[in-house]
């Protein structure tokens, strides 16, 4: 059995088949698994190619944490759901959820969030109410932008509250970003548990989150991992895969799930003709970027809480490092298309550091930094997305298709992604039950 593609996806496969005590080669084109979610060394510093955060409802990923032996204690600062964003004004919104049972702890959020208008904290609870009579649905889908408006949102809600909520989950701006996604993860969220909410900080670097526990986890069970290893082709015969072709040569298989991205999984694909639909489909989904602003400034600075939202402004999110180790050290989130794309690295830089500094005026001047950028970070999660997005059944035996862009249900998140896997590793070993 074979895993094509060392991303969460890709890890979740391998893990499971490992755990079930198959014999599974885990191969990975990069010098490191991780994918999307990896470690990127800066100097004397380990940090990430994007900042992630996991949630509370993310079942499958903290399953499979604990399964491969990670402690969630140890690796992951657990907080109860607090969203607190500073406008561009300087005043500042901020919702705490208590400790009541879901959906009321959102409920009571709503309703005692500071900066809001009394009457936009109703608004906003009339739409709670609304998803809880429909039981978290929509039966068309919309713009998440027109599905606000036909529930009556006001702006300053959609500023502070549904827009920075909607942009961090699904990477795509409310204009074009599908209603339906947007509701389910609402659902997941809010609606079954109050922990589901919570808010999981990584401590460490996402290398340490998942990526290199797992790859040990396979080793000790038997599997192998093997770097630097490009699959090249897919040799399919009868209408039933036979093997890869790598760039170290061919590797004979009869079970494979092929877990690589959309662009070159299409490519793989689109050789064959009784995939060339399948990979037709795989190119139709559009891809939104993430870029991650690092600035380390020369004495520790203490923005006031570990995640801090931005409105009005390039950046859009605020993570404090010290969580991590790296006091003096805060990441900037910019999620989906935008301006600043257009802006070279210094530029963006400045950008960041000068809107810090307008939030921050206490704070010394940053004296170095670092851009990530990931152009094909997720799919467009736009309306009628999950109309486009593949099963993980192919119509070649023995092939399944894993990613965060299958028929999840999700956005392109990192529970996406491994539930991806798991569902395709359990189909295989049912597949392969005499």
């Amino acid at each position: 059995m074979v895993v094509a593609g060392g991303g969460w996806a890709g890890i979740a496969a391998a893990a499971e088949l490992a755990a079930r005590g198959a014999s599974v080669t885990l191969l990975e084109a990069a010098g490191q698994l991780g994918g999307r979610a990896r470690r990127v060394d800066w100097g004397d510093l380990s940090l990430d190619n994007g900042q992630h955060i996991l949630l509370g409802a993310y079942q499958h990923t903290l399953a499979l944490m604990a399964r491969i032996g990670v402690d969630e204690r140890n690796i992951l600062l657990r907080l109860p759901l607090r969203l607190e964003v500073v406008r561009a004004d300087g005043s500042r919104v901020d919702l705490r959820a208590p400790a009541l049972p879901a959906p009321l702890h959102l409920a009571w959020a709503i309703l005692r969030c500071r900066g809001l208008r009394p009457a936009a904290r109703l608004r906003a609870l009339r739409l709670c109410v609304h998803l809880l009579s429909s039981g978290f649905t929509v039966s068309e889908d919309h713009s998440v932008a027109d599905w606000l408006a036909a529930h009556g949102q006001p702006p300053e809600v959609n500023e502070a509250l549904w827009e920075p909520l909607c942009i961090a989950a699904l990477n795509t701006p409310l204009r074009e970003a599908s209603a339906r996604v947007f509701v389910n993860v609402l659902r997941l969220t809010f609606l079954r548990r109050r922990t589901d909410s919570d808010l999981l900080l990584p401590r460490r670097n996402l290398g340490d989150l998942l990526p290199e526990p797992a790859a040990a986890f396979i080793k000790r069970s038997g599997g192998r991992v093997q770097l630097g290893q490009r699959v090249t082709g897919l040799q399919i015969r009868n209408g039933r895969i036979t093997g890869l072709d790598t760039t170290d040569g061919f590797l004979k298989a009869d079970r494979v799930v092929l877990a690589l991205p959309v662009v070159p999984s299409a490519r793989l694909l689109g050789t064959h003709g009784s995939l060339a639909s399948l990979a037709a489909s795989l190119r139709d989904l559009r891809h939104e970027p993430v870029c991650t602003v690092y600035l380390r400034f020369p004495s520790a600075v203490d923005p006031g809480t570990p995640m801090l939202g931005l409105i009005g402004r390039t950046g859009q999110w605020l993570f404090d490092r010290r969580l991590t180790g790296q006091p003096g050290v805060v990441s900037v989130v910019i999620s989906a298309s935008g301006p600043h794309m257009s802006l070279d690295n210094p530029s963006l830089l400045k950008r960041v550091g000068d809107e810090l500094a307008e939030v921050f005026p206490h704070w010394p001047t940053w004296d170095s930094g670092w851009v990530l950028r990931e152009k094909r970070a997720t799919f467009a999660c736009s309306v009628g997305v999950d109309d486009k997005r593949p099963d993980h059944e192919t119509p070649v035996q023995g092939l399944w298709l894993a990613g965060d862009f299958t028929s999840t249900g999700l956005p392109g998140t990192l529970e996406g992604a491994v539930s991806s896997g798991l569902q395709c590793a359990r189909m295989l070993l049912a597949d392969s039950t005499p």
